[in-house]
């Protein structure tokens, strides 16, 4: 089939691989390629964040975590590596989902737990360089004879294709006049020091990360819904300093080398879903939240179902 994939961003291309690899011909059209779009700055750690519906999601993120588990062991310019974390909870909660379908998952002893928080487990999971990533799957993009094509595109009734995968991400608000998606804000800062292992409390109005990457660690964070600000604030990164401190004591303001912004395209549920459009078939895939890349394999392979099943 002639599919058009409409966006550059994590989901759109990994839709794109997954149709070649189908034998399918695809263009990707987007007005912006890696790497200025919001997946160059994702931390970015497989865990699903700020994603619904659950019985969905959980699904695509453990589809996701094989497929990145798997490039890490045969594509290492792809930038994956797996690393333990831990993540700390201010009450008892349900242990997740997704705990069975990971290589390593554990609930923590309470001496194991920083003052504040009373539960939490231990688990391994894929960490994803995006500034690797992203050059990575458009290269394998082009490499599978995947078109890329800037243009700005304003209405998908103008694309001319058999098929059409809505990738826009926070652009899907004014393209498909889908007011469910909104922004939310994720400041971020880089620091040059090891914590040996991750650290998170993954709760929107707690949001605490530190990730640590083979160049740097990735502290944050702010999940500030409906705001559009790309600058950097003075408060937000003493409040993720402050964060982060409280879970790794040994933290080093010395050794910060840089700070980033950047807008999750979050939606109360993600869409994933398809219609006919004047006898085009429109396959929508957006509102992921901060779970795109744990999203995106799982989210690629039903968009590829739902194409060829239609």
């Amino acid at each position: 089939m002639e599919c058009v994939v409409v966006g550059a961003g994590v989901s759109g291309l990994s839709c794109a691989i997954r149709l070649l690899e189908r034998g399918h011909n695809v263009r990707v059209m987007a007005k912006e390629f890696s790497p200025d779009l919001v997946s160059d700055v994702a931390a970015a750690l497989w865990y699903p964040f700020l994603a619904h519906p659950i019985e969905k999601t959980d699904r695509w993120g453990a589809e996701t975590y094989t497929e990145l588990m798997r490039l890490g062991e045969q594509e290492p310019m792809s930038g994956i590596t797996m690393r333990l974390g831990r993540e700390y909870l201010r009450e008892v909660v349900e242990l997740p989902g997704w705990r069975n379908n990971i290589t390593h998952f554990r609930v923590l002893e309470s001496n194991e737990i920083p003052k504040g928080w009373i539960f939490g487990w231990e688990f391994e999971s894929p960490i994803i360089e995006m500034h690797h990533y992203m050059p990575w799957l458009l290269q394998r993009t082009r490499e599978l004879g995947g078109i890329i094509e800037e243009n700005i595109v304003e209405d998908l009734d103008e694309i001319s294709a058999e098929v059409i995968v809505n990738c826009s991400g926070i652009g899907a608000r004014d393209l498909c006049q889908d007011t469910e998606v909104k922004p939310v804000r994720g400041q971020i800062i880089y620091i040059n020091q090891d914590p040996g292992f991750g650290r998170f409390d993954q709760q929107p109005e707690t949001l605490t990360y530190t990730i640590a990457r083979r160049d740097c660690t990735v502290l944050g964070g702010t999940a500030q819904n409906d705001d559009w600000s790309l600058e950097l604030r003075d408060s937000d990164r003493e409040t993720i300093l402050q964060k982060c401190e409280a879970v790794w004591p040994e933290l080093d303001r010395s050794k910060i080398i840089g700070e980033s912004v950047g807008l999750r395209p979050s939606r109360s549920e993600v869409r994933l879903e398809s219609e006919i459009v004047n006898g085009t078939l429109i396959i929508h895939n957006y509102g992921h939240g901060g779970a795109g890349v744990t999203l995106s394999w799982g989210c690629a392979d039903e968009v590829v179902s739902l194409i060829e099943g239609s």
